[in-house]
């Protein structure tokens, strides 16, 4: 059996696996790039999910790549929209032909002697396992399971007489309207899904156990606009991009340092957006502080105007019992339903479910720390992508997607092999993954590294931090340690 050999292998077809490759291929063209998507179309997340109303909850200026201006007329997109700009951005720089569909990554392990990863791939067309080697691998392929999402047990979910959905396996041929529509979940799905199934619903309610932090904003963003009237689309899109990103660590900051007052901002907010005398306080009214979760960004305030207008509502309670006409409720009240969505979220998933070994032992990721939030310590030549809590996800994307052109550029200039963060440091402590309090994180910990007490094994979350770390800090800092390989391996 031939085993292919390529220099960067890249596992993950998504917004993250090609703006990496752009970055790659431009930076570094006389080495070779292979991607590997385990699905038949490129997009990722934004090809996966086909829900009504799918679109993101962070700005295009700072979820678009930051080599490609974002010219949609909205700022916050829909799913299609999205998905064409990454088809876009893959055909015009040149990244489709590097792109291998219908092929899942089994395992992985590195080879010291021959400064190599050992990867086993099945061709899912046939079943045929495949060897690839690379010098250098990727990981782009996102952090939840795309077989299936998070739902939890619901009793008596059987006998329900209607449709039961999960937002992550929609089915495109299915016809509400004029139903009755009962949304279980609290999170960016749910306040998407509410106000778009409510055009065509009956009525659409939202039932959620606890509530959550929500802002609205307008879907265009007006200075956006004015600056591309004045300016090409390159400057204007940077200049928004900034704008975008020191708005969001501002109110960040403000509500890391001052809680009480971001969460009676946040509250009045939505108070002047309800209906008056709308129980602000229990439907959004959360026991945490803002952004120990993510908040729940609503384009012109849609959720709020299909509240206003009565086509949907809140109910915060938990479920009794699932029965044949509805989901009965601990406080007694049955809820009618022709159609439950099941909202509750997304199943964690770290490295697609690969193996991953060093010398043919295994590894154990949720040992491990991680370096500079995209490396692990004691693995060789290894990245993964995994955006930010806090804002865009694509921020940290393009940081890390140029961190490692950096470190391939280094090593290829000074004949270089190997590049492994080390942990050498014992008054560093090993922390939970990320300081974030969602459930579906926090079901997910331990399939997923540790971070450390202290840089540069901490993640701060912060942007402007990360660019100066990633972009212009030496990368020879006395953690990451180089080698080249023994000389039968050259």
């Amino acid at each position: 059996m031939s085993i292919e050999q390529v220099d960067t292998l890249i596992v993950g077809a998504g917004l993250s696996g090609i703006g990496s490759a752009v970055h790659l291929r431009q930076g570094l063209p006389q080495q070779s790039v292979l991607i590997l998507e385990a699905r038949e179309r490129l997009g990722g997340t934004w090809d996966l999910f086909r829900y009504p109303g799918i679109r993101s909850d962070s700005d295009m200026h700072t979820l678009g790549y930051s080599f490609k201006p974002w010219t949609g007329a909205k700022a916050i997109a829909d799913g299609p929209s999205i998905l064409q700009y990454v088809q876009e951005t893959a055909q015009e720089f040149g990244v489709l032909p590097l792109i291998r569909f219908g092929h899942k990554v089994l395992s992985a392990d590195w080879d010291s002697a021959a400064a190599r990863w050992r990867v086993a791939v099945k061709r899912l067309a046939d079943d045929a396992v495949l060897q690839v080697q690379c010098r250098f691998l990727l990981m782009c392929s996102g952090y939840y399971n795309y077989a299936h999402g998070y739902t939890p047990a619901l009793p008596g979910m059987d006998s329900f007489k209607g449709k039961v959905v999960h937002p992550q396996h929609w089915p495109q041929d299915l016809d509400y309207r004029g139903q009755q529509v009962v949304v279980i979940g609290s999170g960016a799905t749910a306040m998407t899904l509410v106000p778009e199934m409510a055009k065509l619903a009956a009525h659409v309610t939202l039932l959620q156990r606890s509530p959550t932090y929500v802002v609205a904003r307008p879907s265009r963003d007006a200075i956006a606009d004015g600056l591309r009237r004045l300016l090409p689309a390159k400057i204007a899109f940077a200049l928004t991009r900034w704008k975008n990103v020191l708005t969001g660590l501002f109110y960040f900051t403000l509500a890391r340092r001052k809680p009480d007052l971001a969460k009676a901002r946040i509250l009045q907010g939505a108070a002047q957006a309800l209906p008056a005398g709308y129980p602000v306080d229990p439907h959004f009214t959360p026991s945490y502080k803002p952004w120990d979760q993510r908040i729940c960004l609503l384009p012109d305030g849609d959720l709020f105007g299909a509240i206003s207008q009565g086509r949907a509502r809140m109910v915060t309670d938990t479920i009794e019992m699932i029965e044949p006409q509805g989901l009965r409720l601990h406080s007694g009240e049955l809820l009618p339903a022709d159609v439950i969505v099941t909202a509750t979220g997304l199943d964690l998933l770290g490295f697609g479910g690969m193996h991953i070994a060093v010398d043919g032992i295994a590894l154990k990721v949720a040992e491990c720390l991680s370096y500079k939030g995209m490396m692990l310590n004691g693995v060789p030549n290894f990245a993964y992508v995994f955006g930010y809590t806090n804002a865009s996800w694509t921020l940290k994307s393009d940081l890390t997607g140029q961190y490692v052109l950096r470190l391939l550029r280094h090593m290829r200039s000074h004949g270089l092999d190997s590049a492994v963060p080390q942990l050498n440091d014992s008054t560093v402590q090993p922390e939970s993954w990320v300081d974030f309090s969602s459930g579906y994180f926090q079901r997910a910990m331990d399939r997923f590294p540790k971070q450390g007490s202290k840089k540069p094994w901490r993640l701060y979350q912060n942007y402007v931090r990360d660019l100066l770390t990633l972009r212009w800090s030496a990368l020879e800092d006395g953690v990451l340690q180089f080698g080249k390989a023994p000389p039968s391996a050259q």
